[in-house]
């Protein structure tokens, strides 16, 4: 008895030990996605250490998914700068760091992307409001950890690149760079570098996403309420109360139908915009205090609403806001993509007499009305022509170089260019102008081309050209524009004009933004007639801008990634730049810019000659 009782009691510690431990491990990732927050992980890279050698540069791509909620990057360099040595060093000898959002950052172009350099930190990195037209640079760290959160970056391609040392002199030939090499070395030597001009670099990347569509934010701590949509009417051939016709509206409301708020209380909704929309509508219905005794009025309730596009919004950070209880909020030509609205409300005590109970709360429904054109249509009242581009790769070529033609039977030719007048729209809105517009994509991997845009004619060119990325394009809500030689989008980053005269009109858009693209051509003046015109116009993706300006050759390779293929000049001796088109060494040997000469007298004579000769042979 004695023996059995001993097994019973070891069989039930073996059985409570069992149970013990599958309650720990059974349920280990509900534990884990308890301490994270419902988070888990999407993608974790890890990049082994890497020189980057003078003028080089590497790139890396991560994508951010929508149901992202962070990505953190771990960065260990050799580089030994702290922030006030780096205002003794010239930029052509910098380790850099730059960020761009949809496209790869090119710092030589524009030193509007350096401004106050500053220490790179989860503070000093400007997000989303900065990168969407632009890059943001720092310095190189020693060491860095930075997290940064769905609040701060969109849900789409973030690219950052290293470089060691930016500017014109960065392309040049490999000869050039060793003498560049040289001098720094020589010139230098007691400064701050002083252990030669390379550097070394490692990182680790991971991104954090939630678990739950309907839980967002930096913990995937938020509720997110998906808007249904649905086709609300057809007003084709009649007017409606907002004076469009030929449209199609969808209307978005909560599934909910009616929500209620306390005092700066907030609530967040989400909405997918498919296609290209003329406005969006934000609407607050129905308004009214809880309990319905209540005495307050519900008129002096402010129902604050702030849209974000890609990025959770808030009061402080977003791109769009209004007071949804005195008025609603329009949004011209919204993107395609991913929104996000938030609801807060605002002075309830104030109206219900000061009281604080959690009985007071104001209910709204909200809805949100999408204009969307025909096929083919576009524009005020959609009566202008739109224009689907169809891409035509380019024979023997390297991958995505290719031209865009319109897609339809108005286009009968086998070259890359089409004639402008027999597309243009023959509306027009208020007597004075028209507007055709040209949609065209940019696949995916392919953010490292360049869009090359040139309108001929053989009169004077009577067009204004706006492009932007994601919406219609509009004479107030535009990426990049040319009206003329003298205003236009030139002085802007990844802005590239050449050749312009009256009858010409030729720029490049540089590392263009993966994504849907729309073109619109503003027809001046056109009561006067275009039928003895004759404007050619060519869109295509191109690899180098000018084909490096016939002084360089043109290079391809791969981010660190291997996702996106990005092209880039390899310039000859005398040529530096993006493309090759500027002027560092004269055919006599004088340095014009990149190189500073200073303290020459220190150079031991017999080593300069040796590197100078050779480099000119």
């Amino acid at each position: 008895m004695a023996e059995n009782s001993i097994l019973c009691s070891v069989s039930s510690l073996i059985l409570s030990l069992f149970t013990l431990f599958s309650c720990l491990f059974g349920h280990g990732n509900s534990i884990e996605q308890l301490a994270g927050y419902n988070t888990f992980t999407i993608s974790s890279f890890k990049y082994p250490e890497t020189q980057i050698r003078p003028f080089d540069m590497r790139y890396i791509r991560v994508d951010l998914p929508p149901w992202f909620s962070s990505m953190s990057i771990a960065l260990k360099s050799s580089v030994n700068l702290d922030i006030k040595s780096v205002e003794n060093v010239p930029k052509s000898a910098l380790p850099m760091i730059c960020f761009r959002e949809g496209s790869l950052p090119l710092p030589d172009v524009s030193n509007t992307s350096f401004g106050e350099l500053v220490a790179l930190s989860n503070s000093s990195f400007e997000g989303t409001q900065v990168l969407q037209n632009s890059e943001q640079c720092y310095p190189v760290p020693r060491n860095m950890t930075m997290k940064l959160t769905n609040e701060q970056i969109s849900a789409r391609v973030l690219y950052f690149g290293l470089f060691n040392g930016v500017g014109p002199t960065r392309t040049q030939s490999k000869m050039v760079r060793l003498l560049t090499e040289l001098f720094y070395a020589l010139v230098m030597a007691g400064s701050i570098i002083v252990r030669g001009p390379s550097y070394s670099f490692a990182a680790n990347i991971s991104v954090e996403g939630c678990i739950t569509s309907s839980m967002q934010g930096q913990y995937c701590n938020q509720t997110v309420e998906l808007l249904s949509c649905g086709l609300s009417r057809n007003n084709s051939g009649n007017g409606s109360a907002s004076g469009f016709f030929n449209q199609s509206m969808l209307s978005c409301r909560n599934n909910f139908v009616t929500s209620c708020l306390g005092d700066e209380e907030m609530k967040i909704y989400t909405l997918e915009i498919l296609r290209v929309a003329e406005f969006l509508t934000v609407s607050a219905e129905n308004v009214r205090l809880r309990p319905v005794n209540n005495s307050g009025n519900s008129s002096g309730i402010d129902l604050m609403c702030f849209v974000r596009y890609g990025a959770m919004p808030s009061a402080t950070l977003h791109d769009f806001s209004g007071n949804l209880n005195k008025s609603p909020l329009v949004i011209n030509s919204p993107k395609v993509g991913q929104w996000y609205i938030s609801i807060l409300a605002l002075n309830l005590s104030k109206e219900t007499g000061g009281s604080q109970s959690n009985v007071s709360k104001v209910c709204y429904s909200l809805e949100l009305q999408e204009l969307e054109c025909p096929l083919g249509k576009a524009g005020p009242n959609c009566l202008s022509e739109r224009y689907m581009l169809q891409t035509v790769l380019r024979k023997d070529s390297t991958p995505f170089e290719s031209y865009f033609l319109p897609y339809g039977e108005k286009v009968m030719s086998d070259a890359a260019n089409f004639l402008l007048e027999p597309l243009l729209s023959n509306y027009s809105f208020g007597g004075l102008d028209t507007w055709t517009y040209f949609i065209l994509d940019i696949p995916h991997g392919a953010a490292g081309g360049n869009l090359h845009i040139r309108l001929t004619s053989d009169r004077k060119l009577n067009y204004e050209i706006y492009v932007r990325n994601g919406g219609l394009p509009s004479l107030v809500n535009w990426d990049y524009y040319y009206v003329n030689k003298t205003s236009n989008s030139h002085g802007s980053m990844f802005f590239a004009l050449y050749s312009s005269s009256e009858e010409k009109a030729d720029f490049y858009i540089l590392y263009v933004r993966e994504g849907t693209w729309n073109i619109a051509l503003r027809n001046l003046n056109s009561t006067d007639g275009t039928s003895n015109r004759q404007t050619t116009m060519s869109v295509s993706l191109e690899r180098c801008p000018k084909r490096c300006s016939y002084h360089g050759d043109c290079k391809s390779a791969l981010d660190a990634s291997g996702l996106t293929s990005y092209s880039f000049c390899a310039c000859d001796r005398t040529h530096g730049g993006f493309d090759c088109s500027i002027e560092i060494v004269s055919r006599q040997g004088k340095f014009f810019s990149g190189v500073e000469c200073k303290n020459m007298a220190d150079i031991p004579t017999a080593t300069f000659h040796q590197h100078y000769c050779l480099w000119f042979q």
